[in-house]
């Protein structure tokens, strides 16, 4: 008994595992729900993925298509709107349910081809990205006037400035409300300098490169005068091609369009005094516009680019933002980028 009692004593005096609050384990048990459903999210969306794409092998191989209800009959004419929204930019990836310049190409190359679509409204409101996002959305543009004939018009909803302005002006017709702010024709390179503040903080970045331009615009030191020749070059150069492409689009000397593309920015009835902007009105101006170039007339049918499979990865996206937008908008701006871009907005 005295044996017994000894190991009693000697198991009490050993640490006992810690044992976690209540309020510990609840949240821990959250985080696993919650992983879970955006496991079994991504699966269900990926599992529509595939059996819309196994229905439509199905449907071209087995099925007589003509059988069914609206199938295969002649569709209605129609002008398609194509929603330009928020700063361009590439995107992080070419999947098809993501937002970048490259989707957005692909949509108005889509559209352009269908017989259906006679003509395309862009509803741009932006102010502006990347310079190399905002050229391919307007190679995009010329690309698909060239192949099809068909007129594109541009509507500006808020804002459509600097790269909302040069996508608008591959189109045939701009129309924006008399207070939309749009011009901003123009390129801007923007550094962070934090050596002062990291010398404060006692913080010191070593760089080892294999030129001396390697790390030209780091935030770490100042610009050197060398390297802000070279940058200026290149901002002269895509201003060049910015005029270019407005002289080319509004049938404008380039020497004109260069008195008003010193960055400053417009109304939309100033923009039309000076003739930046055709005509002044809101989106159903612009449809009827778009109606009446194409032959359909005003008030046509309106074909939009919403589809439903992105619709559903889009509601899925917004549900799984918590976790990934900060991420997501972090990266995108990580270091300097050349932006046909309007930072008032």
């Amino acid at each position: 008994m005295e044996e017994q009692k000894n190991i009693s004593a000697a198991q009490a005096q050993q640490p006992q595992p810690a044992q976690k609050p209540p309020s510990c384990r609840g949240a821990g048990l959250w985080l696993k729900i919650v992983a879970g459903l955006y496991v079994l999210s991504l699966a269900a969306a990926f599992a529509v993925i595939n059996r819309t794409d196994a229905a439509r092998k199905t449907m071209s191989s087995d099925m007589d298509i003509s059988k069914i209800t609206g199938i295969g009959q002649v569709k209605k004419n129609a002008v398609a709107v194509v929603e330009l929204y928020g700063v361009i930019s590439q995107g992080s990836s070419s999947r098809s349910w993501e937002r970048g310049s490259q989707q957005l190409a692909e949509r108005i190359k889509t559209l352009s081809g269908k017989k259906e679509v006679k003509a395309i409204v862009l509803d741009i409101n932006t102010p502006g990205g990347s310079v190399g996002a905002v050229q391919e959305i307007y190679s995009a543009i010329k690309r698909a006037k060239a192949e099809t004939k068909k007129p594109f018009i541009a509507r500006f909803g808020d804002v459509s400035a600097s790269g909302g302005y040069y996508v608008a002006s591959a189109c045939d017709l701009i129309v924006a409300h008399p207070g939309t702010i749009t011009g901003s024709i123009g390129v801007i390179f923007s550094v962070s300098n934090f050596e002062g503040l990291m010398k404060k903080v006692g913080f010191r970045n070593e760089v080892v490169k294999s030129g001396k331009f390697k790390d030209m615009g780091s935030p770490m030191r100042e610009m050197t005068q060398e390297e802000r020749k070279m940058l200026q070059a290149m901002i002269d150069d895509s201003y060049e091609q910015f005029v270019a492409a407005v002289s080319e689009g509004r049938k404008m000397p380039v020497e004109k369009v260069k008195l008003l593309a010193d960055g400053r920015i417009y109304t939309g009835r100033q923009a039309k005094d000076v003739g930046l902007v055709d005509r002044l009105g809101d989106l159903q101006d612009a449809v009827d516009a778009a109606g009446e170039m194409s032959g359909l007339g005003r008030n046509p049918r309106v074909l939009t680019d919403t589809d439903p499979l992105d619709s559903l990865l889009s509601l899925m996206e917004s549900r799984i933002s918590l976790f990934t937008s900060v991420a997501a908008a972090a990266s995108l701006e990580i270091g300097p980028r050349l932006e046909y871009r309007w930072y008032g907005h």
